[in-house]
């Protein structure tokens, strides 16, 4: 069994690195505009972003509508720190997106607290207010430069910033399918079906509530971090509970249930709007009756609960031979 995961990872990372190379030796060579690559940074942002909020939504089942809050945490602790950090480029862009990512974790607890004994509308209605509580804090300060921004934050070349955010985004999928796969995951997965009999079978269904939303903020931050880094001028503005329900439309949209499925929503939802750019008349309206559409014939999401993966895409192929009884996973 382990042997066979050990080599579906490795398909599955040889694939990713033949998708990096594609977008990596354009960018280096000037194949790519400055814009087409701001734009696949943004989609590595969305997400991380996508599939953060998919571990409390889909797998917890617990609505929440405060990570554009959690974002704006790690974004404005990873811009404070680039500014105070005289270190080399990917060093300082590498500790920042952590050290942003470590304290929007510690609000993920603390947000963490009071709402694990909530549910539903009443959680919804929380975060919200928690989302919109921090970006009117973050504008009352001086030290985040207020109501017109945090400015002067370092910048890296942007083929090395693509290169950080592509692997952050791998990375993070790859940790959060492994929490939603290990024993952990299958705690957080029989509070969402029946929290009642989950704690009456033995699960601490407090403690296991307040480890998801830290590790959905940690990501967030994460995502924040690289946002913050890649611009080098944030705004709290940015982060208002638009942009958490934004977060929200990937995760629905892609499949409550499957973090490929975010990925993948994350990517189209982001590129969509900049594609019909060209209709800028009718731009908001085809993008608007997309997702109607989608959402009429495929209520569940693009993915549902299925995880894409590049293993089963050749076996289905006929070009490796298929395991029986098999777990389907990512």
């Amino acid at each position: 069994m382990y042997r066979h995961d050990f080599k579906k990872g490795i398909i599955n990372f040889s694939a990713l690195s033949v998708l990096f190379l594609a977008l990596l030796i354009p960018s280096l060579a000037g194949g790519f505009s400055r814009y087409i690559q701001g734009l696949i940074i943004s989609v590595c942002i969305n997400i991380i972003l996508a599939a953060s909020l998919n571990l409390t939504t889909g797998f917890l089942g617990q609505i929440t509508l405060g990570h554009a809050g959690f974002m704006s945490v790690g974004a404005y602790s990873a811009g404070l720190v680039a500014k105070a950090l005289p270190l080399p480029d990917g060093i300082r862009f590498l500790l920042c997106i952590i050290i942003g990512g470590i304290t929007a974790a510690v609000f993920g607890v603390i947000i963490g607290i009071p709402a694990f004994r909530l549910k539903g509308d009443y959680l919804a209605i929380l975060t919200l207010g928690f989302g919109e509580i921090i970006r009117t804090v973050i504008e009352n300060l001086k030290f985040t430069g207020g109501a017109q921004g945090l400015r002067g934050i370092p910048r890296v070349a942007t083929p090395l910033c693509l290169t950080i955010a592509f692997w952050s985004a791998v990375f993070c999928i790859g940790i959060m399918f492994c929490f939603v796969r290990s024993r952990h995951g299958l705690e957080i997965s029989a509070i969402r079906d029946d929290d009642i009999a989950s704690e009456a079978c033995g699960i601490d269904n407090a403690k296991s509530k307040i480890t998801v939303f830290a590790a959905s903020a940690f990501f967030a931050g994460v995502a924040g971090g690289i946002y913050a880094q890649y611009l080098g001028i944030i705004s709290a503005s940015a982060f208002n509970y638009l942009k958490s329900i934004d977060i929200m439309a990937f995760v629905i949209l892609g499949g409550m249930g499957s973090l490929t499925g975010s990925a993948v929503a994350a990517a189209v939802l982001t590129i969509l709007p900049e594609v019909l750019r060209g209709f800028s008349e009718y731009r908001m309206i085809i993008y608007s009756v997309s997702l109607i559409v989608l959402m009429i014939f495929k209520p569940s999401g693009l993915f549902g609960r299925y995880e894409f993966s590049f293993v089963r895409l050749l076996e289905k192929l006929g070009l490796t031979r298929r395991r029986k009884n098999e777990y389907s996973g990512a």
